[in-house]
């Protein structure tokens, strides 16, 4: 916008701080993502959710306010620590609270739930750009009141989260078992004697048994509660996925998958879509914004099906026909602008045709590998190290963000067209990545899995077996197969055993 513009000249117009200005915050989100895990833990999701909002506020009042370019990077920093927390304490909060047979359709809705988020965004963005005109009469209030509109959001959520229950995992975790079962039979809305609500808290018993009998064997001089051992609990427990060659390919697979799913350039484009469409030929802020609120609508759009279809469809299929509709994306536009680069004017079908590959693109990766990047990283890891896994691919993911959002606008300006053919490039050998090294994981139980990574151990089938002990011993078999009713329907007892 002019008057952002304007009042940070100096400090945003080249393309190396201009690049900063916009990473900065993904930085902060990745040291949020490796902060978050110990604070859930030790704080509870619900408070850790608290004081992640409390982050964001603090980061977001900084930005409003700046009057400087430097109050603009430290805010987005502290903004960014606030939203990797965000991502991974509210995802786990959901997870730990809902019942068995939504968890899947919640981890599709966050996606569908974030390109709505941003869809919203690049609207709020077109509207106040209007405030006092587009040009030198621009109020700064175009700019001040779109970054302090994410106070609304997060006001909502902190505040509203004091209202939710704990997570009945880490109520047990604490060994507050009585209150765990009372919080399963408030989101059941079922009598805390009903066999729905203690099959779900026995569930949640024996996985807290399984952790700590896998912990003890593995670590049995660090089990005296001190922060020292917990310390060293956690670090050897990620050095224990690189000791073992399966593990270290399922993590590899894991980091992988996110490395590629930001290098097709995704954030590239949501990032700098309206410069990106300076580029191409679309001239005036408010037709760039325009432009740029069509993205966030098609990727919204994309995002649907992929909800519906990701199982019936498989993983593999989806996020491979994604990265080749990518590359050609990007490579029509690299082609496009390296014709018409000096004279858009006079070509303006071509300037409107690489506009509609930006547009394309948004809906190939909206249907592939927005949601399903995130939906296999989280099969392909056994039950035992699947958090810390997980963990490692998130960080992946925010890392590979921060370096894109850094790059791209010196890239934009040194090599022009030459940037599409890189991210290109980046999602054609995403989908060979896919295609000849990422096992299918639709379908497949823990145990196969095994098989696909040549595990000789037999991770995942010695921690089924491990856990059919545990249940055995709490007595969690005697529910096998008994028919419960909730309200005027039936469910199969057994249906349950997958919300481990």
């Amino acid at each position: 916008m002019t008057s952002f513009d304007n009042r940070f000249s100096k400090d945003v117009n080249d393309s190396n701080l201009k690049g900063w200005l916009v990473a900065v915050l993904e930085l902060g989100a990745w040291l949020g993502v490796l902060l978050t895990g110990p604070v859930a833990d030790r704080l509870s999701r619900k408070y850790t959710i608290v004081a992640a909002v409390g982050v964001f506020i603090v980061g977001v009042i900084v930005q409003v306010s700046a009057m400087h370019a430097s109050s603009i990077y430290a805010g987005r920093f502290v903004t960014g620590i606030g939203v990797g927390s965000l991502s991974m304490a509210v995802p786990l909060y959901n997870a730990e609270l809902a019942p068995p047979e939504v968890r899947g359709s919640l981890v599709a809705l966050q996606q569908l739930a974030i390109t709505f988020g941003i869809m919203i965004s690049f609207w709020i963005d077109y509207g106040t750009n209007f405030i006092g005109g587009t040009g030198e009469t621009q109020h700064e209030a175009a700019w001040r009141i779109p970054l302090g509109l994410q106070l609304v959001p997060a006001i909502v959520l902190g505040v509203g989260i004091l209202w939710m229950p704990f997570s009945p995992r880490w109520l047990v975790n604490k060994g507050r078992d009585d209150e765990a079962i009372e919080v399963l039979a408030y989101a059941r809305n079922l009598p805390r004697e009903h066999d729905l609500v203690q099959i779900e808290f026995l569930e949640i018993k024996s996985h807290k048994l399984f952790e700590d009998e896998l912990s003890l064997e593995a670590f049995p001089d660090f089990q005296d509660g001190s922060f020292m051992s917990n310390l060293k609990l956690g670090l050897y427990g990620y050095l224990s996925l690189l000791s073992s060659r399966p593990l270290l390919f399922r993590v590899i697979i894991g980091g992988g998958v996110m490395f590629f799913q930001q290098w097709t350039g995704v954030n590239a484009i949501l990032y700098y879509a309206p410069s990106i469409f300076t580029e191409l030929g679309l001239t005036g802020n408010s037709t760039n914004l325009l432009a740029t609120g069509v993205v966030g609508i098609a990727m919204f759009l994309a995002t649907i099906p992929a909800v519906i279809y990701v199982d019936k469809l498989g993983r593999k299929p989806i996020l491979y026909s994604g990265a080749f509709l990518m590359a050609a994306c990007h490579i029509i536009v690299a082609i496009l602008t390296a014709l018409h680069a000096n004279n858009w004017d006079t070509h303006k079908a071509a300037g409107w045709a690489a506009c509609a590959m930006v547009w394309i693109f948004a809906m190939a990766f909206g249907y592939s590998w927005g949601p399903c990047a995130w939906v296999i990283v989280a099969e392909i890891f056994p039950l035992s190290v699947r958090g810390k896994g997980m963990s490692i691919a998130a960080s992946s993911n925010w890392m590979n963000n921060f370096i894109v959002g850094q790059v791209t606008p010196t890239m934009l300006k040194n090599i022009g067209y030459k940037t599409f053919v890189v991210f290109g490039v980046f999602s054609f050998a995403g989908a060979l990545f896919i295609i000849f090294l990422t096992p299918e994981t639709a379908g497949r139980t823990l145990e196969e899995m095994d098989e696909v990574f040549g595990d000789s151990n037999r991770t995942a089938a010695a921690d089924a077996e491990r856990l059919t002990r545990i249940h055995k011993q709490l007595g969690l078999d005697t529910f096998e197969g008994r028919d419960v009713e909730v309200g005027s329907e039936k469910e199969d007892s057994s249906k349950h055993e997958h919300s481990i």
